[in-house]
């Protein structure tokens, strides 16, 4: 029975999703884009010593020159190397889901900004450099597949776990959206808490119109416990933020301690280690989706607004 009523319950919930995205969305099915995806992964793993001048010429940006040929030469006969191309063939055969939700995604980027050039993709290898596991340049994106085999992954043994949880190809696609993003938004000059807070809301956001089909624990790469925790005691995190009267602190202290990325957020308090990291932008997140709510205003102009005026226009109250 218990079956039963979870297989109803994914039924609804993905014609719900589907009949949201049309009506949304309706427009964005009819953009036609012509996405080039490139497994450059694939075709360094099999290549020969002889290809390697081919591959310099159709790649030369990921062949820095003062690289000589011999040190290519090298890393396709090095045993990690190998192991790591055949770990990613593993994990993305074919690619084509998230090629699909490429696509979804530049759709929805074009229908708000009908005049982006939507970049070439490439897929790489990049020797789980997890800081850099999304890399958007002008015409190109490059996305290295070995930051994504799960958090689980032997590779990832030596990270630490609030990093590894996010290197799952569940949130692929948020990185991405995050990468474009930060090519819409600037950083605040304002130094304080609440716009740096409003900064990651906007942001956050804008994964809401670009990504209506995922999950909130997807946008802002959350476990969908951690995504709970915050729900759950947004009202409490409020209470703290404005007791401590820290939204209008400009104390660098509160960066590491509610924004950054980090095993939890840092209240000094007992629940800190049940809390999740970035509590800060996840509040913001609130807050914009409050003023957007309660507000007609474009996606752009968004983007222009200060933070005290998203914040005071915003009426928002925490959920309890």
């Amino acid at each position: 029975m218990k079956t039963r009523f979870f297989v109803v319950l994914f039924i609804l919930f993905g014609f719900y999703s589907c009949k949201n995205e049309t009506g949304v969305s309706e427009d964005v099915s009819k953009i036609r884009i012509n996405l080039a995806v490139i497994r450059f992964d694939k075709q360094f793993a099999e290549a020969k010593p002889g290809d390697i001048p081919l591959l310099k010429n159709e790649f030369p940006y990921l062949f820095p020159k003062k690289y000589s040929d011999s040190v290519w030469i090298a890393k396709l006969n090095d045993t990690l190397q190998k192991e790591l191309l055949s770990e990613v063939n593993e994990e993305f055969p074919d690619f084509a889901r998230e090629t699909a939700d490429l696509e979804l995604l530049f759709k929805h980027i074009l229908y708000y900004f009908p005049n982006y050039k939507v970049p070439k993709v490439i897929t790489v290898i990049s020797d789980v450099d997890y800081s850099n596991r999304v890399i958007l340049a002008d015409t190109l994106l490059l996305i290295g597949l070995d930051n994504y085999l799960g958090k689980d992954h032997r590779f990832y043994g030596g990270i630490e776990q609030y990093i590894a949880a996010g290197l799952d190809k569940d949130y692929l696609i948020s990185d991405v959206a995050s990468a474009f993003n930060k090519t819409r938004l600037r950083f605040p000059s304002d130094r304080t808490f609440l716009a740096q807070m409003i900064y990651y809301g906007k942001e956050l956001y804008l994964k809401d119109m670009l990504m209506p089909l995922a999950t909130d624990a997807q946008k802002i790469v959350y476990t969908t416990e951690e995504l709970e925790w915050a729900q759950a005691n947004e009202e409490q995190i409020w209470r703290y933020f404005i007791e401590q009267e820290i939204l209008y602190s400009t104390d660098n202290m509160l960066v590491p301690r509610f924004l950054d990325p980090a095993p939890f957020s840092k209240f000094r308090l007992e629940l800190d280690n049940e809390s999740p990291g970035r509590l800060g932008r996840y509040m913001g997140w609130q807050i914009v989706r409050a003023f957007m709510n309660n507000n007609e205003v474009e996606l752009n102009q968004l983007f222009e607004l200060s933070a005290e005026e998203i914040f005071k226009k915003s009426n928002y109250k925490p959920k309890k």
